[in-house]
């Protein structure tokens, strides 16, 4: 009777299991091939990974045994593996790298095959090694109709009836989360037949808390299509994924970050004000806080979609630094080195250089660049914003010379 409805509605066999259809060829295959190769399961919350795990053990009529990386060291994973087939080995991504390595000389002879879970991307949370050494398989959250098709399993299996309505009301709640949605039915059944109606519904089921992955895929996701936005200059764009940031529990001080670099990246010397605004809304939320620092942060995030583009002070870097690394740093011209002592004075350092405040408006006609780069331009200014208008007084000089 305590057993949880999801455990009791696990699926045993891939017939039995709803969702991601478009990996059942592929496990089929796998099924019904001769050796069971280590897999490595990836997806969001709720999502199956863990169950079809043991789908695959259990067809293969190996001995196995299951774990949770953060509930087991490697001493005692050692002695529980001995003799041991299979491995289910759930959040591999909680074992640190150096602990990742214990698995490569096992997964290398064959001595056990290891069919892991992870909600976070392995790109960033697997080592390479070990990486090259599993087969990995993407998963989807469940759709609305997958996870109504689950509600209605689990409702015969209560033994309860409720309107297709308040069943949906669930499927919307459970944000893709097959496990939130048993959850949210089990708790369900314990109300009383009329407060399972739609309207009662919303007004008792507890509230769902989104969560947001801070080093999976959609922390990165978010935080890419948030500037995205930004540079796409769409501020409702901005403003919801600013949303799903907040909402996820995104640590603000990232998203400041990410404004403070979007303000010189995208916008640059078209608006100079959106680098400053940048790091003042930084200072607001340090100051102000959470929840409240959310009125900093979507103003900051509207100015930036709104302001003029231009990414003319980046791409000048970029071409500064390709040259250097390209041909290495040519040396500094004599008369613009500093002269610290008299053995210094005899070589030339310098001779000849006319200090710009000794002359008219402050601007003399002088070279700057090594002499093998004399001409080069790397900063190459647009028509956007302010920028035009910071050139003028330049141009106006270089005409008088």
């Amino acid at each position: 009777m305590h057993t949880p409805l999801a455990e009791r509605l696990r699926p045993q066999t891939l017939d039995e299991f709803v969702g991601q259809s478009h990996l059942k060829s592929r496990l089929r295959a796998i099924i019904q091939g001769k050796r069971l190769q280590s897999t490595l399961f990836f997806g969001p919350p709720g999502c199956g990974k863990s169950t079809l795990a043991l789908i695959l053990a259990r067809a293969s009529k190996k001995s196995f045994v299951r774990f949770s990386a953060p509930e087991v060291g490697l001493s005692k994973l050692r002695q529980k593996i001995a003799g041991v087939e299979i491995l289910i080995l759930d959040e591999l991504h909680r074992f640190s790298r150096a602990q990742q390595d214990f698995f490569l000389p096992l997964l290398e002879t064959g001595e056990i095959v290891l069919l892991a879970t992870t909600t976070e991307n392995p790109s960033f949370s697997i080592t390479r090694q070990l990486l090259s050494r599993l087969n990995v398989l993407k998963l989807h959250s469940l759709n609305h109709n997958e996870l109504l098709q689950l509600a209605k399993k689990g409702q015969k299996l209560l033994g309860i009836e409720m309107e297709e309505q308040s069943l949906e009301l669930l499927a919307f709640q459970a944000r893709g989360d097959a496990r939130t949605l048993l959850n949210l039915l089990e708790y369900t059944a314990s109300l009383q037949p009329e407060e399972r109606s739609p309207e009662k519904l919303k007004t008792v089921l507890p509230e769902i808390i989104i969560r947001g992955n801070r080093d999976g895929d959609t922390h990165y996701e978010l935080a890419s299509a948030l500037i995205k936005s930004i540079r796409g200059s769409d501020p409702d764009a901005a403003l919801y994924y600013l949303a799903c940031l907040l909402e996820g529990g995104e640590d603000p001080r990232f998203i400041c970050r990410r404004l403070i670099l979007s303000a010189s990246e995208d916008i640059g010397l078209a608006d100079p004000l959106a680098l400053p605004l940048a790091v003042s809304c930084q200072q607001a939320i340090e100051f102000v806080g959470m929840p409240e620092g959310f009125i900093p942060l979507a103003e900051t995030v509207v100015y930036l979609a709104l302001a003029p583009k231009s990414n003319s002070t980046y791409a000048a870097y970029l071409a500064a630094q390709k040259e250097v690394r390209l041909n290495g740093p040519k040396p500094v011209p004599l008369h613009l080195r500093n002269a610290s002592t008299a053995l210094q004075k005899e070589w030339g350092y310098g001779k000849n250089y006319k200090y710009p405040h000794a002359y008219p408006g402050a601007w003399v006609e002088q070279d700057y660049l090594p002499q093998e780069l004399l001409g080069r331009r790397f900063y190459q200014p647009k028509d956007q914003g302010m920028e035009p208008k910071l050139l003028t007084w330049l141009k106006s000089k270089k005409r008088k010379k």
